[in-house]
C-alpha cells in the first residue's frame, strides 16, 4: 500500500495536481494584483472587476413587489417576490425552464423571446424587474447589462454586446405591452447573492459582505470604495458592489489542465472556473483517470471496467469520495483490488483539495481587499451559494480548513459562511429598490 501511495503522490506532483503545488501567500498576492489591475483598467489583467453602480443599501418597504428573472448556469427562473410587513421576501408565481443556449445555439431574437415568455404572465404585477444575469456583463450607469462573454458553455453569440434589459423591454413592447414605467436592474448572480446577505435581518452584526458562487460556474462579488475604482474617475464618494468575474482568473497550471482547456468551448479563458466549478470537475477527473491508466497507475482490469461505464460527472466522482465501498456506484464497480481503490481515491481527493485551496485563495483575496473582519465579533459575512460548494464531498470542509489556516490564523481576519435560500432571486428583488 505504501508503494501505491508513493506512486500516486509522484503522479500528482508530476502533473501539478497536488494542492501543495499551490502556495497560498504568492497565489493570494497574485489574485490581489489581478484585482487591482481590473480596478484601474489595466487590460493585461485577467479579472474584469466590473462596477455595478449598485450600493449595498436598499430601502425596502412592506408590500413592495418585484418581478425577478434569474438566468443561471443551466436554468432560467421567473418569480414574483413580495416583501411582507416584516420585510421578509415571499416568492410566488415561480417557474423554472431550461436556459436558452444550453443545448444548441440560439439567435438574439430567440433568446429574448424566451425571456419575455417568462415575464409575460406576471407583467402587470410590478413595474420593478430585477434581472439576475449569471454571466460576465458590463453594467451601465442605468444598471442595464451588456454581455461580454458567455461562460458555462452557453451558446448565444448574437446576444454579446446587446443591452439585455432594454432588449427584454423591447420584446415586451413588440408584444403590445406598455413598458414606459418599467424599471429593470440587471445584476450578476454573485452580486445578487451579496445583496441577499446584506438584506438579512442580522446584517448589522457584520463588518462587510461578500457574495460567492460555486456551482456550475464560479464568481465573487464584494463591496469596494469608489475611490479605488480608478478606471471610473468621476464616481461620487461612497461605495458600490464590484463583480470580480473571478472565474476568469488566470493561473499557472499543469499539463493535464492545459489539455483539458483545449476540450472546452473557449480554451483561452475562464481557467479558474474550469479548475474548481461543477461544470468541469467531473470532465477534468476523466482526463486524470485516463492519464493514470495510460501510465499504469491504475490497472488494466480497472481500465477494462472503466470503459464500460458512463463518463463520470462531478456528482459521480464525488460519490466515490463519499462512499468508496458502495457497489451501487459506477466507479466502485471498476475496482478489483485495493491498489486501484486507493490510487483512485487519492487522485479524486487531490482534485477536490486543489479546488478548495484555490477557492480559499479567491475568498481570502476578497476579504483582504476590504477593511472587514478585523474584529472577530463583527466578521465578514460570506453568503455562499451553489451545489458544487455544498454537495461535492469535502469541498466545503477543505475550503474552510484553508481559510482558517491562511485568513484567520495568518492574517487575523474573521469570516462567517452562510447559505441563504434562494439568494439570487432575493438579491435580484432587492436590486431595483436600491
Amino acid at each position: 500500500m505504501d508503494k501505491t501511495i508513493t506512486r500516486t503522490l509522484q503522479f500528482l506532483e508530476k502533473y501539478k495536481l497536488h494542492e501543495q503545488a499551490i502556495d497560498m501567500n504568492s497565489s493570494c498576492d497574485s489574485f490581489l494584483g489581478e484585482m487591482k489591475k481590473g480596478l484601474i483598467g489595466d487590460s493585461s489583467g485577467s479579472l474584469a472587476m466590473i462596477p455595478t453602480y449598485t450600493a449595498a443599501d436598499a430601502e425596502i418597504k412592506g408590500g413592495d413587489k418585484v418581478i425577478v428573472l434569474d438566468a443561471g448556469g443551466t436554468n432560467f427562473r421567473v418569480a414574483l417576490v413580495t416583501f411582507d410587513e416584516d420585510l421578509n421576501p415571499v416568492i410566488s408565481h415561480y417557474k423554472k425552464t431550461g436556459m436558452p443556449g444550453v443545448h444548441h445555439e440560439v439567435s438574439a431574437s430567440e433568446f429574448f423571446s424566451i425571456l419575455a415568455d417568462g415575464v409575460e404572465p406576471i407583467i402587470h404585477e410590478s413595474n420593478y424587474i430585477g434581472f439576475c444575469f449569471s454571466y460576465a456583463a458590463t453594467i451601465t450607469p442605468q444598471r442595464d447589462g451588456i454581455p461580454i462573454v458567455f461562460s458555462k458553455e452557453i451558446k448565444a453569440p448574437q446576444v454579446i454586446g446587446k443591452r439585455v434589459g432594454a432588449s427584454l423591454l423591447e420584446e415586451l413592447a413588440n408584444r403590445g405591452y406598455d413598458v414606459k414605467e418599467k424599471k429593470v436592474a440587471v445584476l450578476n448572480d454573485t452580486v445578487a447573492t451579496l445583496l441577499a446577505g446584506k438584506a438579512s435581518k442580522d446584517s448589522s452584526d457584520y463588518s462587510t459582505f461578500i457574495g460567492f458562487i460555486l456551482g456550475t460556474g464560479t464568481n465573487t462579488a464584494y463591496i469596494e470604495n469608489n475611490n479605488e475604482i480608478k478606471k471610473l474617475p468621476h464616481l461620487p464618494l461612497g461605495n458600490q458592489i464590484v463583480n470580480v468575474e473571478s472565474g476568469n482568473y488566470d493561473l499557472t497550471v499543469g499539463p493535464i489542465d492545459e489539455l483539458f482547456f483545449q476540450t472546452t468551448k473557449d480554451p483561452s479563458i475562464y481557467h479558474f472556473e474550469k479548475i474548481i466549478s461543477g461544470a468541469y470537475l467531473g470532465a477534468f477527473s476523466r482526463l486524470v483517470i485516463e492519464k493514470a491508466i495510460e501510465e499504469g497507475l491504475l490497472s488494466k482490469e480497472f481500465s477494462s471496467l472503466y470503459k464500460r461505464i458512463e463518463p463520470i460527472n462531478t456528482t459521480r466522482m464525488s460519490n466515490y469520495l463519499e462512499m468508496p465501498l458502495n457497489k451501487e456506484y459506477d466507479l466502485v464497480k471498476c475496482i478489483t483490488n485495493e491498489e486501484d481503490a486507493t490510487a483512485l481515491y487519492l487522485l479524486l481527493d487531490s482534485i477536490i483539495r486543489r479546488a478548495a485551496k484555490l477557492t480559499a485563495i479567491n475568498l481570502s483575496a476578497a476579504v483582504l481587499s476590504t477593511q472587514g473582519g478585523i474584529n472577530p465579533r463583527h466578521p465578514v459575512l460570506i453568503n455562499a451559494d451553489g451545489t458544487t460548494f455544498y454537495k461535492t464531498e469535502k469541498l466545503e470542509f477543505y475550503t474552510k480548513m484553508y481559510l482558517d489556516e491562511f485568513l484567520t490564523k495568518q492574517h487575523h481576519r474573521y469570516y462567517k459562511i452562510v447559505q441563504i435560500d434562494n439568494s439570487p432571486i432575493i438579491g435580484a428583488a432587492v436590486a431595483p429598490l436600491v
